[in-house]
């Protein structure tokens, strides 16, 4: 009995995904009706024994590291090995390199005329030809419209597609931004023969970030402050991306004030200045917390300590627990008024008293600044006035009592008299 091959039921299965996905994108659409029958008229057939069709779920070219040993004739000179050199275009650099310096290299192919390998840098784009283009090919396309289903692209002269979920790591929901845009994308299927050409950006973008989050890792320490990017917003926080992957804001970690969604902090797109708080490279992927209230001044630090024990502070009612109620004294600062304190009679829900975005005028029982905790009463705040005027003998049950004692020991005398 034969052993599957692990690795090509895995290529197996992303063919099976990346078609459904185009099955899905096209609907009733054939996807002969998106590209042009006069280029797929002149398209040049095959050449005996070259494959015309396929797919690729990313590039399978080999990745090295080689040493930069000339620049000339817009050509750089890659050395691997003894026997091992290869040529990349000057212009997948940003600048000249300069010899002796080492880079990663994509191999192309081999050039067995001339005895070198064909290079190209990681990520760079190129200008496609017709008759050159490759799966696993980078190059540089044009959207030149929008469907239900995705990007209407060009590319080589050619029309071309993309899927709309080839299009970004996450989802776009207007697509028609990228409409006359010029992009870098991944050929994944190519038939010559029928002038069938799949794009991928999303390819593209996520072998980008699978470099930068190599190299955020490798630098990344807990206490950094560093720009990063709001991508998502959920009930229990923001995700906010670092440029190469995401991390964690939990709700608590937005605001000093207390919140009751993120949305009233943050919102998607959202450029914010964050501090690294935890890293937890045990889990796949790496979890990093993240805290955005830490990059600015702490109003508890600012405003708590002008508040001691005895003063009567106004504030707003925040929010309603079942032993409490919590009261927003200033910006940050909250204390509690334990269900205690609520009132000099016996209260069974907290509700009963006081209510969310109440203001109440209360006093100061306790401070405890190490632990940020401030204890509040509002029973307390009953005037003097109150206090001395309160009536015992408009009691119900002290007239009662007094009425059952003057029947038995006649008229009262002293206190109850």
């Amino acid at each position: 009995m034969t052993t599957p091959d692990p690795k090509k039921s895995s290529a197996s299965s992303l063919d099976s995904k990346l078609e459904a996905e185009i099955e899905a994108a096209l609907g009733d659409m054939s996807l002969d009706d998106m590209m042009d029958v006069s280029d797929t008229k002149r398209a040049a057939p095959a050449a005996p024994g070259q494959q015309v069709g396929g797919r690729g779920g990313g590039s399978q070219r080999e990745e090295k590291t080689g040493l930069i040993v000339d620049v000339r004739d817009r050509e750089v000179y890659v050395e691997f090995g003894p026997k091992s050199q290869g040529v990349c275009p000057l212009d997948h650099f940003s600048e000249p390199p300069q010899p002796g310096t080492k880079e990663n290299f994509l191999v192309d192919r081999y050039d067995r005329k001339e005895g070198l390998l064909i290079l190209t840098r990681p990520g760079s784009v190129q200008k496609a030809e017709w008759e050159s283009l490759e799966i696993g090919q980078t190059v540089e396309a044009r959207c030149t419209g929008v469907n239900k289903g995705g990007l209407e692209m060009e590319v080589a002269k050619h029309r071309a597609f993309m899927p709309a979920g080839q299009v970004d790591v996450r989802h776009i929901a207007e697509l028609e931004v990228f409409v006359g845009e010029k992009m870098p994308c991944e050929v994944i299927e190519l038939d010559r023969q029928r002038g069938r050409i799949i794009l991928s950006r999303r390819s593209v973008l996520e072998a980008e970030r699978g470099r930068l989050r190599e190299n955020l890792l490798e630098n990344l320490e807990v206490g950094q402050q560093l720009p990063a990017v709001i991508t998502s917003i959920q009930p229990y926080g923001a995700f906010a991306d670092l440029g190469g992957m995401d991390g964690l804001i939990h709700i608590s970690d937005l605001s000093y004030e207390r919140i009751n969604d993120p949305s009233e902090v943050v919102k998607e797109g959202d450029q914010v200045e964050v501090r690294v708080l935890k890293i937890d490279t045990a889990q796949d992927p790496p979890r990093i917390g993240l805290g955005l209230k830490q990059t600015m001044s702490d109003p508890y630090e600012e405003k708590a300590g002008a508040i001691s024990e005895g003063d009567e502070v106004t504030g707003k009612v925040t929010k309603l627990m079942a032993f409490g109620a919590f009261v927003e004294l200033s910006p940050g600062v909250e204390g509690l008024i334990h269900i205690s304190e609520l009132s000099h009679e016996r209260v069974h829900k907290v509700s009963s008293v006081v209510k969310p975005g109440e203001l109440v005028k209360v006093k100061v029982v306790s401070v405890d600044h190490d632990n940020r905790r401030i204890g509040l009463s509002l029973k307390q705040m009953a005037t003097k006035e109150q206090s001395e005027n309160f009536d015992r003998g408009e009691d119900p049950e002290m007239r009662k009592l007094k009425a059952q004692l003057s029947e038995k020991f006649g008229e009262l005398k002293g206190g109850l008299g």
